[in-house]
Parts: structure tokens; C-alpha cells; sequence
């Protein structure tokens, strides 16, 4: 039986994955910064790790724990909306550290194992962000886009390993607490800066606007995480959600 290893599982898109892969009779090791907080259901076949993948010591603990994995899933990550000029170097630090940085980690901590077994898959979740400009999305888009080519060109690299590498694209999702935690991190971070006011009224009533069409669901991208992880003809950057879907199709 083979053995997922998913970061970011309390919520949204990684609680969603670690379901979808116990429902399809895998091992799961569900990992997050507090297992305390995990509404997962219990299953022998169900590990919960404490894991801050801004923490080289707890990544290196969370894998050794973990055993053998067939499948590393980078769902880990925090959002952010602002201008640049509205965002605190800090505050880019501290989003490129776990959403690019924290991917990279993951990703040196599993491959020592896979690679000596010449087998395994690493499914990195980015964003329909990085396929087209998003005013106030900027440092965030920026710091999935560092994801994408990280995939791409590890992808070359570890082929000669027997190992895959694809990226799992996202639209938005309005039914999780992914935009809700965004918007906090704003607030704690001195909001939009004042003479962007009229913009970003016009952006956040397009964005509004958008929510009330096709949008992307948590199932959509735990579907579109498994087809990544079993489909050796799987698209190297797959969209997940109707949205992502259309802008994908856009070019």
C-alpha cells in the first residue's frame, strides 16, 4: 500500500487531499503546524504530524517519522493580497519563505529516499495566479510562479532518478478559509496603503464579481492532486476548478 505525505492538511485544500487519498485506500501522513486542530477522521490508516515547513528541524522530524513516501504533496502555503508598495518586505520574506522556500525544503528532505528507491511522485500546489496578471496579487503570484519553474526544472532533473515532479494550479476558492486568513494577515500588516483606495475598491468588486461565477472547490483540486500523483501522462501544470480551467484554456 503506498504512502502520501501532504503538508497544510488542517483545512481547505489539504484536508480535502488527504480525504480523497484514504477514500482511494492509501496511507496518508497528514501533516500541519497544530495536529491538535485536525478535524480528520480517524483511520488506521491515517498519521497526524506536527510540521512548520518554515522549520528545517520539524521537516526533517515529520519525514523521518513518516517512512517510506511514494507521494509528496507541497500543499503548505499562506496568501496575501496587496499592492507591492502596500506589502512589507517582512511580510515577502515571510511569504516566499513558506510558500517557495518551504516547498524546496519539503522537497530536499523526501528526494535522498526517493531517488535511492528511483521512485516517487512530488505534486507541488501553486496557482491560477501565475497563468495570467492579477493586480494586488503581485508578491503572492510571484511566489507561485517560483513554484512552477521549480517543478519544471526538477522535473528534467529527477527523470533520471525515476521520479515525477508536477504542479497543481488552483482557481479561487471562496468556500475555503484560504481568503479569510488572507485578509487577516492584511490587517495585521497595516492594510492597503491610502492612495491605492479607489483601486482597490474596483479590484475587490471585480474579485467579488468573479466568486459569484465558476469557481474552484476543494474536491476539484484533490481530484486534480491524485490524477497528478497515479497519471504518468499527467500534464506537467494541471489546472484545478472550472476558473482555472478557462484561464488556462485562454493561453
Amino acid at each position: 500500500m503506498q504512502t502520501v505525505f501532504i503538508t497544510g492538511s488542517s483545512t481547505g485544500f489539504g484536508r480535502e487531499i488527504a480525504l480523497r487519498f484514504l477514500n482511494e485506500g492509501w496511507n496518508v501522513v497528514a501533516t500541519m503546524r497544530n495536529p491538535a486542530a485536525s478535524t480528520l477522521p480517524e483511520s488506521d490508516r491515517l498519521r497526524i504530524l506536527p510540521l512548520d515547513v518554515t522549520d528545517a528541524g520539524s521537516i526533517r522530524d515529520a519525514v523521518a517519522k513518516a517512512g517510506t513516501i511514494d507521494v509528496l504533496v507541497n500543499n503548505a502555503g499562506i496568501g496575501w493580497l496587496n499592492a507591492v508598495e502596500g506589502t512589507p518586505l517582512d511580510m515577502a520574506r515571510h511569504i516566499f519563505e513558506t510558500n517557495t522556500l518551504g516547498t524546496i525544503a519539503t522537497m530536499q528532505a523526501v528526494l535522498p529516499s526517493m531517488r535511492e528507491r528511483r521512485s516517487g511522485v512530488i505534486v507541488n500546489v501553486s496557482s491560477s495566479t501565475t497563468l495570467a496578471p492579477m493586480a494586488l496579487l503581485s508578491v503572492y503570484a510571484a511566489s507561485k510562479a517560483a513554484v512552477n519553474m521549480l517543478t519544471q526544472s526538477a522535473a528534467l532533473e529527477l527523470a533520471e532518478f525515476g521520479i515525477r515532479a508536477r504542479v497543481v494550479l488552483p482557481g479561487a476558492a471562496p468556500t475555503t478559509s484560504f481568503g479569510n486568513s488572507a485578509r487577516a494577515l492584511i490587517g495585521q500588516n497595516g492594510g492597503f496603503p491610502e492612495t491605492y483606495g479607489d483601486f482597490v475598491g474596483k479590484t475587490m468588486e471585480a474579485m467579488q464579481q468573479h466568486a459569484a461565477g465558476p469557481v474552484t472547490t476543494a474536491e476539484d483540486v484533490a481530484e486534480a492532486v491524485l490524477r497528478a500523483a497515479t497519471d504518468p501522462d499527467c500534464p506537467m501544470m494541471l489546472p484545478a476548478g472550472a476558473d482555472a480551467k478557462a484561464l488556462a484554456a485562454k493561453g
